[in-house]
């Protein structure tokens, strides 16, 4: 019954906001910064690509981050602008941030739709995340329907191209300067990965907002997303680390073991394996 509720009221809710704009129209709206005084016109389609990080307490040993680093970007090209395009995009702790890319045209290869409750209906690549990954998002869901949490799903894998799409036009709307704070170049996105989703509930009327995290929903993914290989990826307090706002809506999937560490040492994922972005 409370999935029926739940699907119900998405339906009621979200239909003038997600089904009024459709084609390029919809895809500009869906990187608005979630901080903003605009965001309590906007729902989870108006919002998908903001961003924010935390603050870190406990550091993991420097020579372990440094052996875990080396692993990850032996690999890895520098680019002529400085920035570095990632050897294994297909890892699962690929880290991908404003000096981090992926190569344009990865697309991964085992993208799928996890048997979790959207905000939407219709048929959206956005749907999308990888098998190990949508897996993982499947038996967190039942775990926290099992708990009593209600959680919505809103926004995975997304295309080079479209967010090409919605980079150009928030920067047309927004300014770059104020676009850079939510929304990735392309290339940068973590959406590209097929590693990421972003999810909300009926306690913020389906949008993200980083009001999300003060709700149940919020402080129970807070609390044990890592059981199931996710993080937290944008943690407040951390924006000089990730280059984006608070987010926590935005779960990322490294696999239970790493998941575990990095909630343990309260950290960034840039932090864990000693990658950060360059200074702009």
């Amino acid at each position: 019954m409370k999935k029926v509720w739940i699907l119900t009221l998405l339906s009621l809710s979200l239909t003038a906001c997600s089904l009024a704009s459709s084609g390029d129209e919809q895809e500009a709206k869906e990187d608005a910064p979630a901080s903003s005084q605009k965001e309590a016109e906007q729902t989870a389609s108006d919002k998908e690509d903001q961003s924010s990080s935390g603050e870190g307490t406990e550091q993991a040993p420097a020579d372990e981050k440094k052996d875990s680093s080396s692993a990850k970007t032996e690999k890895d090209k520098v680019l002529a602008d400085g920035t570095v395009e990632v050897g294994d995009p297909e890892s699962l702790q690929v880290v991908v941030n404003k000096n981090r890319k992926l190569p344009g045209d990865y697309v991964p290869e085992d993208l799928t739709v996890p048997n979790v409750p959207f905000y939407f209906q219709e048929d959206h690549p956005k749907k999308q995340m990888r098998e190990e990954a949508a897996r993982a998002l499947e038996e967190l869901f039942e775990a926290a329907e099992g708990d009593g949490i209600e959680l919505v799903a809103a926004s995975g894998y997304r295309s080079y191209e479209r967010q090409k799409r919605i980079y150009e036009r928030n920067v047309e709307v927004y300014g770059k300067e104020e676009t850079d704070t939510f929304s990735a170049q392309p290339g940068t996105s973590e959406h590209q990965t097929g590693l990421a989703m972003d999810v909300t509930s009926a306690q913020v009327a389906f949008k993200l907002e980083q009001s999300f995290g003060e709700t149940t929903e919020g402080e129970w993914l807070a609390d044990h997303a890592h059981e199931y290989g996710f993080i937290i990826r944008y943690r407040e307090g951390a924006k000089d680390i990730t280059g984006y706002m608070y987010e926590p809506w935005h779960l990322r999937y490294v696999g239970k073991e790493v998941s575990s560490d990095v909630h343990e040492q309260a950290v960034t994922l840039e932090e864990f394996f000693g990658l950060y972005p360059s200074a702009e």
